[in-house]
């Protein structure tokens, strides 16, 4: 069977699958009208004090109100998302002020926080429901394959700044944190669907109780995503579908809590040349969460995640990672409230090569041990001091150290200042150590030697509700960085080049965001971040293009949003966004107005609409100027019935 022959059938599957899987959803919902109209918690209706309050777990590893969180930390909440608009969790990240976010192509993002973005990004830690989505070959995320059902999530903490005390290696520039609602919060069914001039897409999902303290959930979901087009009109080649489904099942009372949950997703991408590249993964997750009397609790967790890709003419690869984390809180005296714990993960990393591309060796077997303890000291009623440390044992470097030290001090029951200093690395990854790319004469192969990338960051803040409408963040931070990756010529100036660390230099910038309630029926929302980094490098290093390489971040980044409730059950949710160019590949700046607007039909039934990059007829966000992507105004109509 020819590629031709091959490819028909894949294509003819996948559209018979989503045909019937588009019939499933679309039926009722054109039968009765709808939108996204679950709404367990009305964000849009809270008031600037609630949403100061609501509360988060990713700063330090236990509850707290947002107000109270020492860190740079944004929350983008259920009614952010539904009211966005967007249909993607890379898209949904936009509404964070404080990460860089640009799109590739059909399927890639570029995504971090406080500089040195990338496709292969990898000083910025993902996790989903505590399920950290890491690969070892770059130490960054495959942004194509992290997907949740969105109309499930409850939030998503995104903090800038390390995190390396509590989560450990990669969480260097910030940690993203998303966290999806208990089964008992999603009961009855959600059917969803859209089109627009460049998406379909549908979802469903089905939740009950089993008896008072036991409920689940199941969902299944899919899109296809047409392709991009260069600046000259020609056709990238890659047009993408995927499906997805899961369950989530929740069991126990206030003190004794599990959780079992899991997905499997399947999908294909269009490319110019050779077959397509397909993607594939499952995971499986368990958490116990026992309260044992006041405020001290015990968590224990594991999960399974598998992911396959295969990209002919390039490489394959399939990750198993098996990961186990016991967490305990508990208070010593009055003062001392600690947490400590640790973990153990294993990451078995097969890779296909091919003649121009390899990891060698091909297959490798990774583990990574920790245990941290923090410990938060009120020093009075007002002041607080929080110090913590990470030791880490990874296969490549040994034993890594990550401490910090936090000053926060209440001023009053409206604000709040905080100061930081610490320490995070980012620890090799397959490119670093076993990489080999050959390119006619030229050879680049990874280092054993390569060390760990490090970072110390200090950091001041103030957040503060100076009136009952109106609330801010505002931070500043100095980051050093040492050893970072550079490519050498071998000893003697001579091919193939290496990876070495021989870069180092500052990164600073300023992060602000804040709320402003108009009335009770018009929000308006602003956030603004500007960042700059000096890098340098040895003086016996004979790298000529990482410094310029590494300009890969807009100076500015400027976010504007309207959220109104209109009459008849009418809402109007309006975004700009104006970013600053970017050095490599002279992608210039560019500025981009989304909007929505929807219409609650019913309590259960509505319909919306929204517009994407209304104000010009398509931009590039990243990338070479001869390949890169350039994006589309574009519509999208979206119906959903909840009952």
């Amino acid at each position: 069977m020819n590629k031709t022959d091959t490819r028909s059938i894949r294509m003819s599957f996948g559209r018979n699958a989503w045909r019937f899987v588009g019939s499933m959803l679309l039926a009722p919902c054109l039968a009765f009208g709808a939108t996204s109209t679950e709404r367990q918690v009305d964000f849009s209706g809270m008031s600037i004090e609630e949403l100061a309050n609501i509360e988060i777990s990713s700063v330090s590893k236990k509850k707290e109100s947002l107000s109270d969180a020492a860190a740079a930390v944004f929350v983008i909440t259920q009614e952010d998302i539904r009211r966005s608009g967007y249909t993607s969790v890379p898209e949904v990240l936009r509404l964070a002020p404080n990460l860089q976010v640009a799109r590739v192509d059909s399927s890639q993002y570029a995504i971090t926080a406080r500089g040195f973005n990338s496709t292969t990004a990898n000083k910025l830690l993902v996790l989903i429901d505590g399920r950290t989505v890491y690969t070892p070959l770059f130490s960054g995320v495959f942004w194509d394959v992290q997907d949740v059902m969105l109309q499930d999530v409850e939030r998503i903490e995104v903090i800038s700044g390390p995190g390396g005390t509590l989560w450990g290696s990669n969480a260097v520039n910030g940690v993203i944190n998303i966290i999806t609602r208990s089964a008992h919060a999603t009961q009855g069914t959600l059917l969803n669907a859209g089109a627009g001039t460049e998406e379909r897409g549908g979802a469903a999902r089905y939740g009950a109780k089993l008896n008072d303290d036991t409920a689940f959930r199941v969902y299944a979901k899919g899109f296809e995503r047409d392709g991009t087009e260069r600046e000259n009109g020609t056709d990238v080649h890659d047009r993408w579908h995927k499906q997805q489904a899961g369950f989530r099942l929740d069991s126990g009372s206030e003190g004794d809590k599990m959780t079992l949950q899991g997905d499997i997703y399947d999908g294909e991408q269009d490319q110019r040349v050779n077959d397509d590249k397909t993607i594939s993964g499952v995971n499986l997750l368990g958490r116990w969460n026992r309260t044992l009397g006041g405020d001290e609790n015990l968590q224990v967790q594991a999960y399974f995640d598998r992911t396959r890709r295969n990209y002919p003419g390039q490489f394959r690869e399939q990750l198993d990672t098996y990961d186990l984390d016991v967490q305990h809180r508990f208070r010593w005296s009055s003062m001392h409230d600690i947490v400590w714990g640790g973990g153990y993960r294993v990451m078995e990393d097969s890779v296909g090569n091919s003649a121009a591309l390899a990891f060698l060796p091909a297959d490798r077997s990774l583990k990574l041990a920790n245990l941290f303890v923090q410990d938060s000291i009120a020093l009075s009623e007002q002041l607080k001091m929080t110090l913590g440390i990470k030791l880490e044992h990874n296969s490549y470097t040994g034993t890594e150290t990550q401490p910090s030290a936090k000053l926060a001090y209440k001023i009053d029951d409206k604000s709040l200042v905080w100061s930081s200093v610490s320490r995070a690395v980012r620890t090799p990854s397959r490119i670093d150590t076993e990489f080999f790319v050959q390119s006619g004469p030229v050879s680049l192969v990874g280092n054993d030697d390569f060390q760990s990338e490090e970072l110390t960051a200090y950091e001041i803040g103030y957040r503060a509700e100076p009136a009952t409408n109106l609330s801010f963040s505002a931070s500043t931070f100095y980051n050093v960085y040492d050893e970072l990756r550079t490519v050498e010529l071998s000893p003697g100036g001579t091919m193939p080049f290496i990876l070495g660390n021989k870069m180092r230099g500052e990164g600073y910038g300023v992060e602000f965001w804040g709320n402003y309630r108009v009335n009770d029926w018009w929000r308006l929302s602003m956030g603004y971040n500007y960042f700059k980094k000096d890098l340098e490098l040895a003086s016996d290093s004979s790298d000529t293009f990482s410094i310029a390489g590494a300009e890969t971040d807009p100076r500015y980044q400027l976010s504007l949003r309207s959220s109104m409730n209109l009459s008849h059950n009418v809402e109007l949710d309006v975004a700009l966004r104006s970013i600053g160019g970017i050095s490599v590949g002279d992608v210039p700046s560019y500025t981009a107005l989304d909007a929505r607007l929807g219409w609650a039909i019913t309590k259960k039934i509505g319909l919306s609409v929204s517009g994407f990059n209304l104000l010009d007829r398509k931009h590039p966000e990243f990338g070479n100027a001869v390949s890169r992507s350039e994006f589309r105004r574009n519509v999208y109509l979206e119906v959903s019935w909840q009952f």
